[in-house]
């Protein structure tokens, strides 16, 4: 039996790591998270094949060249992150349930290649204002930053109708209920 794909995205500040981190914890959906490919060094404590697979510059590049990713992009000059398809493939060929936390152009892209077998999921603020809250509370950006994920949002927002399904993170216990039933119902 081949495993699904699940595509988890939202606008930074939206609770989409929180909610994925609470839907593994319970552990009865049968899923394993797909770990990214980066070209960036590892930082102290990261293990290759597990926090990511660190790949050179040049050897991503060679990955791109020859469309071993379902998903790309470069972050900064010179600093990619993606999603090899061989990691897909590696855990849904062992029957598994593989989730992807990835940005909305990401998501698309994986969606147009899996078809029915992905499902694509939106994480959504209540409103650009409470997420706006949401991000000064945390205090650890400056005002200008907050202005660039706030902008940001709103761009990934207008994606939202071209996902499967979206939840609204209002409250973030019945998000993860419904988000964890959105999955099992989907798998």
């Amino acid at each position: 039996m081949t495993g699904k794909i699940i595509i988890i995205s939202a606008p930074s500040g939206c609770g989409k790591s929180t909610i994925i981190s609470a839907i593994m914890a319970k552990g009865d959906l049968d899923l394993q998270f797909s770990v990214s490919a980066t070209s960036r060094s590892p930082r102290e404590g990261e293990i290759d094949g597990v926090h990511y697979y660190f790949l050179t510059e040049q050897t991503f590049r060679q990955h791109i060249e020859k469309g071993n990713f379902v998903e790309y992009e470069e972050v900064y000059p010179g600093r990619f992150y993606g999603t090899l398809a061989s990691e897909i493939e590696r855990i849904t060929s062992s029957g598994h349930n593989v989730i992807l936390d990835i940005d909305v152009k990401g998501a698309m892209n994986v969606k147009r290649i899996y078809g029915d077998k992905a499902l694509t999921l939106f994480i959504t603020p209540p409103s650009v204002d409470v997420l706006r809250q949401r991000l000064e509370s945390r205090a650890t950006d400056s005002a200008d930053a907050i202005n660039e994920r706030v902008n940001k949002a709103e761009y990934e927002l207008s994606f939202a109708p071209r996902f499967d399904r979206t939840v609204v993170n209002d409250n973030l216990d019945i998000a993860v209920k419904e988000t964890h039933d959105i999955i099992r119902e989907f798998i």
